[in-house]
């Protein structure tokens, strides 16, 4: 029987020189179609399109203003302007002190975002409405009709609910936007979103399950049940402030930054 090493074996006719040079071929091809792969992989993905960021651009000194940082400031203020009033009402009927502190921080909150959000808007030449929607009279509505306890709970959830929903819409905006004036107002409003959020929990009264199905669902918020919520602790609340607004203050003369949180100009 005689043996061959790899060095010294006959190649098998005709099929190894086909084989290479089918190989060298398909290689070729391969190199050639590679640059059009991407774009023929993405063409039916909206995102990726070539377009998609230059779709409803309003170009501006602070930077391009898209249609994402259009929408975000023009939901920042309707949002106020029903939490302000739902956070003074809470200072008022709330039953536990969690309740009261949690509306004090909704007034501190949107007072602050709704003079933030106007004097962006201005700046960029956007204008806003000057009312909250439909189904956000209809929360002001329930919550109008609630009282005792059954408040706390209704007070605690609608407005969890609607933070929870607005939160991840905000970091989308943080990590898009071109635009200068977007992106600080961004950085408050998540400062201040994240703040409400904590404290509406910090109540006792927010029915997770409810908000995690709702979410999912993206019905509108959930009427809370007395036999699914966390009671409220039993010890006094303890007085919550603000986390200072977030600022990119500028450098000074020297190129040094600053270190407060004073907006500039103040």
């Amino acid at each position: 029987m005689r043996r061959y090493h790899a060095s010294t074996a006959p190649p098998v006719r005709g099929r190894g020189v086909f084989s290479g040079t089918g190989l060298i071929v398909t290689c070729r091809a391969a190199t050639l179609a590679a640059p059009a792969f991407p774009l023929w992989s993405y063409t039916d993905q909206p995102e990726a399109a070539p377009d998609a960021l230059s779709a409803h651009i309003l170009q501006t000194s602070h930077g391009p203003l898209s249609a994402l940082d259009q929408d975000f400031l023009t939901k920042v203020r309707p949002a106020g302007l029903w939490e302000l009033p739902a956070g003074r009402q809470a200072q008022a009927k709330g039953t536990m002190p969690t309740v009261r502190t949690a509306g004090r921080h909704l007034v501190e909150g949107h007072r602050f975002l709704d003079v933030r959000v106007r004097d962006v808007a201005a700046r960029l030449g956007l204008p806003l409405p000057d009312e909250p929607s439909e189904q956000r009279k209809q929360w002001l509505d329930r919550l109008d009709a609630a009282q005792g306890e059954d408040y706390d709970r209704e007070f605690a959830t609608i407005p969890r609910l609607a933070h929870g929903k607005v939160f991840p819409v905000v970091a989308q905006v943080r990590a898009s936007t071109r635009n200068s004036l977007v992106r600080e107002l961004a950085d408050e409003a998540n400062t201040t979103v994240l703040d409400h959020i904590m404290v509406l929990e910090t109540t006792g009264y927010v029915d997770f399950d409810a908000v995690a199905r709702d979410l999912a669902g993206g019905s509108a918020p959930p009427a809370a049940g007395p036999g699914t919520v966390v009671p409220p602790p039993s010890s006094p609340s303890p007085d919550y402030t603000l986390p200072p607004p977030a600022y990119s203050p500028p450098p000074d003369r020297n190129g040094t930054s600053r270190t407060d949180n004073t907006p500039p100009g103040l």
